[in-house]
């Protein structure tokens, strides 16, 4: 039951996130937000460190590849995320994000030599065709020339945001295999990530103002307490407890839970070609993860 329910929370909160990136673009420049956002983040997971008195020591090294992890997973590809949601809907965004899971597949293979198996080739393609079937109504319609640029414009910098995001899971495997707490080394990477912000948004010449909006603020302690510290910490519990290949089911369903939120809120139009698209994008995902995975974590979640 326990299992279940942090299977449940990473979903839905995870799947919901990305409606509440949208509640952080406007006046406010995403740099800045993503600055606040994970400086928050960070803060309150030091006072946990600090409250449960976990080692908070590490050497110059350590923390060059604890930074390293922070620009990628707590800076830029946040960034590029909030950018590629200026142009398609929050729902569209998570579907390319679950391309993550072939993406560290494949960086797992360059970068820690791990072997690539026939079904995550199989997966990858699936996974290929089902994004070009999300977006070729957007992408092919002649008549909405200046939709299809801002659709292609929205699905490359996606896609460059995650490919940021899986050498940012890369680096935290190496980072976790050289024996680095997994809690302090996110507290110090979104610390890192936070700073990297800053310092992009003072050479940018950002405004450091934020929009005193509920819709505003609600969304930045929800990101950052929910989003960035809660979801997080179910999923690692989850880890715990059934393994991190069961647990990356995740991905499957996440997706799922941002397109109802992109339905409700944001008027997205479901299209044959579009429930096709995304459907194979989850058959890759689970052709990446392999059955075997996903039929233990369900025997887990029964426990």
């Amino acid at each position: 039951m326990q299992s279940a329910l942090y299977y449940l929370s990473t979903i839905l909160i995870w799947g919901s996130t990305w409606f509440a990136i949208t509640f952080q673009l406007g006046a406010t420049a995403e740099s800045v937000s993503i600055f606040y956002r994970f400086l928050l983040a960070s803060v309150l997971l030091f006072a946990f460190c600090v409250v449960r008195k976990k080692r908070l020591a590490f050497s110059l090294q350590e923390h060059f590849f604890i930074a390293a992890q922070g620009f990628c997973l707590f800076a830029f590809n946040y960034l590029l995320f909030y950018w590629c949601t200026r142009y398609i809907t929050s729902g569209f965004v998570a579907v390319i994000f679950s391309t993550v899971v072939i993406m560290n597949i494949v960086n797992g293979a360059l970068f820690l030599k791990k072997p690539i198996r026939l079904m995550v080739v199989a997966g990858a393609i699936l996974g290929l065709i089902g994004i070009a079937l999300v977006f070729s109504h957007e992408l092919l319609d002649q008549q909405t020339a200046e939709s299809s640029q801002e659709t292609w414009k929205g699905l490359w910098i996606g896609l460059c945001a995650t490919l940021c995001a899986s050498f940012g899971n890369i680096l935290s495997a190496r980072n976790q295999t050289a024996a680095l707490p997994v809690v302090q080394t996110n507290a110090f990477g979104m610390l890192y990530g936070s700073l990297i912000m800053l310092l992009y948004s003072l050479l940018a010449g950002h405004s450091f103002a934020i929009q005193w909006t509920s819709e505003y603020l609600l969304s930045l302690v929800y990101l950052s307490v929910f989003g960035s510290i809660l979801a997080f910490g179910a999923y690692l519990s989850l880890i715990g407890k059934i393994g991190a290949d069961k647990a990356a089911y995740v991905s499957v369903l996440f997706p799922i839970v941002a397109l109802a939120f992109s339905q409700w809120f944001e008027g997205f139009e479901w299209s044959y070609q579009a429930m096709l698209g995304v459907v194979l994008v989850l058959l890759g995902n689970v052709l990446v993860i392999g059955r075997k995975p996903i039929r233990d974590a369900f025997v887990a979640l029964k426990r």
